[in-house]
């Protein structure tokens, strides 16, 4: 259970605590480490961006000059039909020192989304001129919690100026535990085209572009577990994305439905940064610092939605299509 609160603490605001044993990975050798951590973690990193990446309207009609609303915005970005993210083919004969305990060379295995446990394995090898004889259980992922989704969640403000732009921010305030720090903030702006238009007022729709920005960044201590002693072991995540939305909406006084065709870029950054001391028949060895993983994710979704407006009090839920689906709903006060 530790290691998969690792996850969501990483790519959502979940109040649980936890720890990963990727750094048993170690024991296998950098180069090894490395290569089985990228293909376990970079799933779950793509489906952070993409839970990060929504939310950002609710509406086309833009707020007139002095206008405001603000928001508690939630994502469930799912991955229970993702089979080809939830897991992955380990290959022996790609790893340098890491082998199945049973002896089989090739299995599937989880990634971070996963959900395939008990999967054994042992390093018996010479690594830099040390005799290493360990074994440890490869990490499962959310699914084996029965978790089958990635959730998000921030809260943010809307401003309405003049010409039909709105401007934007979102941030989660920072949270510092004793294992786990995490914090988000974001700013966007809308532009609503129909505003310019003479019979603005009567239109029955609005138009507008809306761009967003969004970084989350985490880090998790997980220096008390696994194999592998040291002291600082901790991982480091940065998540950004940018989102670029064309919007239409119509424009009711109660009941309103929206929805978007969305372009999303991102990248995550994840840093296993501390100290490693792999033990050994001899002398250990030392890791510091010992790599970093990134990955670009860039997609095309679309939504559609609907908001519900009953005086200063508003609710609004969409659905988007992309390559990792996400449900956000929001709950709204505003003036005008």
């Amino acid at each position: 259970m530790k290691r998969i609160i690792l996850l969501l603490a990483l790519v959502s605001f979940s109040s649980g605590m936890a720890q990963s044993n990727i750094n048993d990975l170690l024991a296998a050798g950098l180069n090894d480490a490395e290569r089985f951590t990228t293909a376990w973690l970079v799933p779950v990193t793509e489906a952070g961006v993409y839970s990060i990446s929504n939310g950002w309207y609710n509406s086309a009609d833009a707020k007139p000059l002095g206008g405001f609303e603000i928001s508690i915005v939630g994502n469930l970005t799912g991955f229970k039909n993702k089979d080809d993210k939830k897991s992955f083919t380990l290959n022996t004969a790609d790893y340098e020192n890491l082998q199945f305990l049973d002896g089989s060379t090739s299995k599937e295995v989880a990634t971070a989304l996963g959900d395939i446990e008990g999967i054994d394995v042992a390093i018996v090898a010479t690594i830099e001129g040390q005799q290493v004889n360990t074994q440890f259980e490869l990490p499962s992922g959310l699914a084996s919690e029965d978790l089958n989704f990635v959730p998000s969640g921030y809260i943010q403000a809307s401003v309405g100026l003049i010409k039909g732009t709105e401007v934007k921010a979102r941030f989660l305030p920072k949270i510092d535990t004793d294992d786990v720090k995490i914090g988000l903030y974001g700013f966007g702006i809308q532009h609503d085209f129909t505003k310019h238009l003479p019979a603005d007022k009567l239109l029955p729709v609005a138009i507008s572009a809306v761009i967003g920005y969004t970084k989350l960044s985490g880090e998790y201590d997980f220096s008390d577990t696994g194999v592998i002693a040291g002291e600082n072991q901790r991982l480091d995540a940065q998540f950004s994305s940018w989102n670029f939305s064309a919007v239409v909406s119509t424009r009711l006084p109660v009941i309103n439905f929206y929805g978007g065709l969305n372009y999303i870029t991102g990248k995550s950054e994840t840093d296993i940064l501390g100290r490693y001391e792999v033990q050994t028949i001899g002398a250990p060895i030392v890791y510091t610092d010992p790599f970093n993983i990134s990955n670009n994710v860039s997609g095309v979704s679309g939504n559609i939605g609907t908001k519900l407006k009953l005086g200063f009090f508003r609710l609004n839920a969409d659905y988007n299509l992309a390559q990792f689906n996400t449900f956000t709903f929001g709950i709204n006060f505003g003036f005008r």
